[in-house]
């Protein structure tokens, strides 16, 4: 059991660690020559030129100022210059609202961390019950043991005041929670209204058109879309299976990287020296060949090989997908279309507001609609036998993070690990260091499983992985490590229990593993959070890649890897903090200063890093914000069922039905919230789209929204301008109508039969005959 000491060798480690990689950091942000990796955004938006252009050879690569070492945490008041509004417009209204979970974990923690501090540690601490256990039953506690509810005698009157302090931090909780929506929602809403014009403000995505024999899907789109929203259609653009002309283009780029990498070497050799390279497993066996002749043949035979792909994709029926990207001239219509049902069956020509074109996840718009439900029930249960066989190898990577585990695992370190220092490291460094390097695949491992779901957006991708990883962390992270942290043996026995005896279970098992968790919140929150700053990955890539790759300043800015705020890995670990704080803040209030240090910290860095580095790949204009409403509110209602099963443990028969009301008020609570504020972010006000639909036609009268939209959402590997397109006539799609030729605007008629304009059969959308083709002025429809 970890003591005081422990805790204080673990602070000061983490504490030593965070110092150094600022120092570092200091160093490294101040070289010119890292100039793109630490102020990239910058780079990004074309506001910053680099200083390695110009001057001394060595003061290209070398900042030799060293009044500017003196000042290495002047980064830190910087960062918390640029105010709100302003920071909205230069990263986005998600990366601001990101920020502000760390914001609203100092406001909701701050105010508890006195309190609790003022109250509870004087209630706990002048008790001498863990004393006289220690005494009379061999009883091993700490002092900070002494500091929680476990230092309370059954039967006390003074778990009073830990249920009247339950109900204060729970007022203040929703207190702020309600003020922080309203706040979010107000933004969101403001940023809808004064954002600047985007395609998805006009399109919605309809999936699972149904087949028709006589028209293609194009066809039956516009048919339908003629007919049901004559006065507001604009256009279309049909969906494409691409993945596999996608994949292609990926390996043409892989290709041409490995070529620019030997022509640049055999320069450097001043062309006398051909490279020679070996074509087997990682070129360590196989045939010799010229490296550069063999990079350009395989570069010609995959760009043939992209030519034929993409005409395959155009000109086969079954490369199109029963789904579209439809675009309405004003945003009125769009809002009308995404949130109503289109027919009788609810089951066809489903809307959804279409995601911006930098938030689509193309790979998943060619998965068919009908499978998707079976797809997300797998992954339901593969997610679930993920993270309860994942309690075992935690339980004992766990178990050996312990002096006794050590010794019994390794008898011949039982003299090493008894001297006090090493002692206190193990106790105080070791387990939670094991259980953040055990959980270092998780991320990646979630996203995939999100992405054989099928969510359509990146957006979308991050919300689900996020909600999976805080699923995992609750099950894995809280409550494998407070169950089986002490012991092995013990899982059997918990997972055996019948479901009314494991709130008391975690409940007496809670204030024992507030130290392990005080040291990983210190290795996690603390030193984590400051090695984020120093961006290590994106810094190797990029000189590796500068050196061996880049030959123009176009190479250049795209060997830069900024990265963004990794909404699906960070807010499930603000999350886990949210849910420590909230447990551990009547239990043992030991645990808040060193939460507090963590929001505030990471506040701090992540807030340079939003205005320095990170770009953020979508605007979803906080649609997560409800995600981490509802998650706190959990956190909430988890921590007060915990505490009735503590109290439970300590005979406090009077006390604890006083603390039933208090997760069904808050249940009722988060109702509230959800039906005053949640709308705003799932709904899009028709009030709100008038409005600016009116602005913007009396603004611009002439606008040619038909020309801004038509190729918002075509597939990437479509665009035109690539090189490996060269050898076809057509930019975009070769000239072939069924992926979506857009025509010019036309009078609404009965249907459209391109293919069998001549054919009396009944279409299946409108149960009419073909009429023959009608002359319009203008294009014929």
């Amino acid at each position: 059991m970890a003591t005081l000491q422990d805790i204080g060798v673990s602070a000061g480690i983490n504490i030593l660690s965070a110092f150094i990689f600022f120092i570092i950091f200091a160093i490294l942000r101040l070289q010119p020559f890292n100039d793109r990796v630490y102020f990239s955004k910058w780079y990004l938006k074309g506001l910053r030129s680099s200083p390695t252009r110009g001057g001394a050879f060595v003061q290209r690569f070398v900042n030799l100022d060293f009044r500017a070492y003196l000042k290495f945490l002047n980064w830190m008041p910087e960062a918390l210059k640029m105010p709100e509004p302003e920071l909205i417009d230069h990263a986005g209204l998600d990366s601001v609202v990101y920020l502000r979970i760390y914001w609203l974990g100092l406001k909701i923690f701050a105010p508890i961390a006195v309190l609790a501090w003022a109250v509870l540690v004087p209630v706990n601490w002048t008790n001498d019950t863990l004393e006289l256990a220690k005494q009379l039953r061999n009883v091993t506690s700490s002092d900070i043991d002494k500091l929680s509810v476990s230092n309370i005698p059954e039967y006390s009157m003074r778990f009073w005041t830990h249920i009247v302090m339950a109900y204060a931090f729970t007022i203040w909780t929703c207190y702020v929670l309600m003020k922080e929506y309203e706040t979010i929602a107000n933004m969101r809403l403001q940023f809808v209204a004064s954002e600047a014009r985007r395609p998805d403000q006009f399109t919605v995505l309809v999936r699972n058109v149904p087949p028709d024999a006589d028209e293609t899907v194009s066809e039956l789109v516009e048919h339908f879309f003629l007919v049901n929203h004559p006065d507001h259609y604009l256009t279309h653009q049909v969906v494409c299976n691409a993945n596999k002309l996608a994949d292609l283009v990926e390996k043409k780029k892989k290709l041409q990287n490995w070529l620019d990498y030997y022509q640049l070497k055999y320069a450097r050799n001043n062309n006398t020296e051909r490279i020679m390279v070996k074509l087997g497993f990682l070129g360590l066996w196989g045939q010799r060949v010229d490296a550069i002749e063999h990079y350009i043949a395989e570069i010609d035979k995959t760009s043939k090989e992209i030519a034929k792909e993409r005409q395959e994709v155009v000109n086969d029926p079954k490369s199109i997908m029963p789904a579209a990207f439809v675009s309405f001239k004003t945003r009125w219509a769009a809002a009308v279309c995404a949130q109503t049902q289109q027919t009788r069956n609810p089951t066809q020509w489903l809307t959804e507001w279409a995601p911006e074109p930098r938030d689509v996840y193309w790979p998943n718009l060619a998965i068919p609609y009908v499978s998707l439900t079976v797809r997300r029930l797998l992954m339901h249960v593969a997610f679930f036998f993920l993270t309860f066989f994942f309690i075992i190898p935690i339980a004992f990577v766990q178990s050996l993070a312990t002096i006794e585990g050590i010794v019994k695992a390794a008898p011949f370190l039982k003299a090493i690990v008894e001297d006090d220092f090493m002692k206190s490291v193990i106790q105080g460094f070791l387990p939670g260091i094991a259980l953040k390097l055990f959980l270092i695949f998780l991320p990646s491992i979630l996203m995939i499983m999100a992405k054989f779901e099928g969510f359509t957006s990146i957006s979308s991708l991050e919300r689900r992985s996020a909600f999976r990883y805080y699923i995992f962390n609750f099950v894995n992270v809280f409550l494998a490590s407070v169950i089986t942290g002490a012991a092995f043996e013990q899982l059997s026995a918990f997972l055996n229990q019948s479901p009314n005896q494991i709130p008391k279970t975690i409940g007496v098992a809670i204030p024992m593993k507030a130290t392990f968790f005080i040291t990983y919140v210190m290795v996690d929150g603390w030193a984590g959070v400051a090695g984020e700053i120093l961006m290590l990955k994106p810094l190797i890539m990029f000189h590796l890649k500068n050196t061996f790759l880049v030959k123009t300043e176009k190479d250049r800015e795209e060997a830069m890897d900024p990265g963004s705020i990794g909404f699906n890995t960070g807010e499930p670990r603000i999350q886990l903090y949210f849910l420590l704080g909230l447990v551990y803040a009547p239990v043992t209030p030991m645990l808040l200063p060193f939460i507090l240090v963590f929001f505030a910290l990471a506040y701090i860095v992540y807030r340079h890093q939003i205005i320095n580095v990170y770009n953020q790949e979508y605007e979803s204009a906080a649609a997560f914000w409800p995600d981490v409403h509802g998650r706190v509110v959990a956190a909430l209602i988890i921590s007060q069922v915990l505490l009735m099963g503590l109290l439970g443990t300590k005979h406090a028969a009077l006390a604890a039905p006083f603390l039933i009301a208090l997760p069904v008020l808050t249940i009722g609570f988060h109702r509230f919230c959800k039906g005053r504020y949640e709308p705003a972010f799932v709904r899009y006000p028709l009030q709100e789209a008038k409005m600016k639909d009116t602005l913007e036609r009396a603004r611009e009268p002439n606008l040619n929204l038909k020309g801004y939209l038509q190729s918002a959402y075509v597939h990437p590997v479509f665009k035109g301008g690539e090189d490996d397109y060269d050898d076809d006539d057509d930019g975009d799609y070769g000239g072939d109508d069924k992926l979506g030729k857009f025509e010019d605007e036309a009078v609404i008629v009965p249907t459209k039969r391109q293919s069998r304009r001549n054919t009396p059969a009944p279409s299946r959308v409108s149960g009419e005959s073909s009429p023959p083709s009608l002359p319009f002025s203008g294009k014929q429809v």
